[in-house]
């Protein structure tokens, strides 16, 4: 009897293993991985470039295109939402940095670069600043307006005059950074929970900036997060008493904490984003 309990047990397990070997991965319809170089800081990148439905069967049609950081974070919640709200759009997500060294990205993880590459101001911690290299946002941004903008709108039919970002926590910081420096790397900016903690001295200042902002704005946070929103609150005041620029913004608060805002962060700014 143990004989034939054994045999079978051994067929189940080749069973099993013959199935799993013809298991697929899933990979996202539409949806290309589009290696990229840093002209600025020679760093290798991903674009996570999702197509609309009917792209190819309308080669006369453009898109607006909604611009992401923390690409595999945020690209699911932005494909649900778009697909709902928002069909018409094309979906271009930026990877973090992909040749880290190993022994950085086992023992910080795979998002190592968004904490230089979103960042405005370093560190004041010497060893953390050594580590992580904080407030290389303008070398990000760069990348962006040289070789991302250029790439993307090279091999894809998209309206440059309709580019949409979102961004969330660090990513959010970023957001504002772009904003404020050079408002027109975008017309319409989603920013979720910017973590702007140790960087509103350095954010308002480029406040005093005499260049006009033309952008339409959408700030969050959610309703358990009140160390944050203090500073956006702060941040927003200033940002509402500009007298030369036309910033349309809307602010809401989601429900939740900072984890928990997100994909209501995600939905809210998507179906904003569509009203425009």
């Amino acid at each position: 009897m143990n004989k034939y309990i054994v045999i079978t047990v051994m067929a189940l397990l080749c069973a099993f293993k013959l199935h799993a070997k013809t298991l697929e991965a899933y990979s996202m319809p539409r949806t290309e991985v589009v290696p990229i170089t840093s002209s600025v800081n020679g760093g290798q990148y991903e674009l996570l470039v999702k197509l609309p439905q009917g792209y190819n069967d309308n080669p006369k049609q453009h898109y607006p295109v909604i611009y992401y950081t923390d690409a595999v974070w945020q690209i699911d919640l932005l494909s649900a939402a778009t697909t709902f709200l928002m069909e018409d759009v094309i979906l271009v997500g930026i990877s973090w940095q992909k040749d880290i060294d190993e022994k950085m990205l086992k023992a910080s993880g795979q998002h190592v670069s968004r904490f230089r590459d979103y960042t405005v101001t370093p560190s004041k911690d010497a060893k953390r600043q050594a580590k992580y290299q904080f407030g290389k946002a303008d070398e990000h941004l760069a990348f962006i307006r040289k070789d991302v903008f250029k790439l993307v709108e090279a091999h894809y039919r998209t309206l440059p005059q309709q580019r949409a970002y979102f961004g969330y926590s660090l990513g959010g910081q970023f957001g504002l950074y772009a904003l404020l420096q050079q408002p027109d790397t975008f017309k319409n900016y989603i920013l979720g929970s910017p973590s702007i903690g140790g960087s509103v001295d350095y954010l308002s200042g480029l406040l005093d900036k005499k260049e006009p902002i033309n952008a339409n704005v959408f700030i969050s946070y959610g309703d358990n997060e009140a160390r944050l929103s203090k500073h956006v609150d702060s941040f927003l005041k200033k940002l509402k008493s500009l007298q030369i620029s036309h910033i349309a913004l809307t602010h809401e608060v989601m429900k939740g904490d900072h984890s928990q805002a997100v994909p209501m962060t995600a939905a809210r700014g998507v179906a904003w984003l569509s009203q425009l």
